[in-house]
């Protein structure tokens, strides 16, 4: 990385729970690309100031990760397709003071569930309201799958996600099973209050035929080590999160790393 300068490009990140996910991950392809370019993550305490420092202080690009996906709408200039079809946020560009806001996450989803080849006749459950579950529920549609049922704890907000896409809604609490789980929730994250809990019940696990954790920290999540203990397949956040970072990288530099630069970077972003 070149030494600290005026000339340097900023790119940020604003995080309730930053990791070094990006911060490595984008850095590590600056470097191999030879770009004096630098990242670094933040966890604001008013969001609106800080997005306002990224208008101001000619921040070239900023991610969006929890709880801010859809508090930035309102702060950005213009919702770029992949944002607005979903009201959802998860990278912002700055073109000379003008912020467009567009939604990565949904292209990562999107690609993982097609590279694993997962059949759209499954029967899903996806936990989660949020930004994000808007994403994987968008991509979900989109790809063709029909059976899908959100479960949420806040009634209002899970059942406006299934009506808005078509799906059905069930408290959280009251479980089920599908051939495909997918957590979108901040369960089994590091660092938070439920770092240590399953997002599924045992006996969801053990049915499904495929486990889908979009936490990227850790790697291994509660959920994921008990899928690969059941002996069940398994679609990770970190998967997730090379993917989404990658199309954000495109987005800020105008580069497309080729595909040895970029396992380079996901395996300098894992080793943490």
């Amino acid at each position: 990385m070149p030494i600290l300068n005026k000339d340097m490009t900023l790119c940020i990140s604003l995080s309730a729970r930053p990791s070094n996910n990006g911060t490595r991950f984008h850095n590590h392809l600056y470097e191999q690309l030879n770009l004096n370019w630098i990242y670094k993550a933040f966890a604001p305490t008013n969001l609106e100031q800080a997005i306002a420092g990224v208008r101001g202080l000619g921040i070239r690009g900023c991610a969006i990760s929890m709880p801010y996906k859809e508090d930035v709408i309102a702060l950005v200039d213009e919702m770029d397709p992949s944002a607005k079809a979903i009201d959802s946020v998860n990278t912002i560009v700055n073109t000379d003071g003008h912020l467009k806001a567009y939604n990565t996450d949904y292209t990562a989803i999107e690609q993982l569930l097609a590279s694993y080849q997962v059949p759209t006749s499954y029967s899903v459950l996806v936990q989660g309201a949020g930004g994000m579950a808007k994403a994987t529920v968008a991509a979900l549609r989109d790809a063709g799958f029909s059976d899908v049922t959100v479960l949420a704890r806040n009634e209002a907000t899970g059942r406006a996600l299934a009506d808005q896409y078509g799906f059905q809604w069930r408290k959280a609490l009251e479980g089920g099973t599908a051939d495909l789980i997918i957590n979108v929730t901040p369960i089994g994250m590091a660092g938070g209050a439920e770092a240590d809990s399953l997002s599924f019940p045992e006996a969801t696990i053990n049915t499904a035929q495929v486990v889908f954790d979009v936490v990227a920290l850790p790697a291994e999540t509660p959920l994921i080590r008990a899928a690969r203990a059941a002996g069940k397949p398994v679609i990770t956040g970190a998967e997730v999160a090379t993917i989404q970072a990658l199309e954000q990288f495109v987005l800020y530099t105008g580069v497309r790393p080729g595909p040895e630069q970029v396992r380079a970077a996901e395996e300098f972003m894992r080793a943490q």
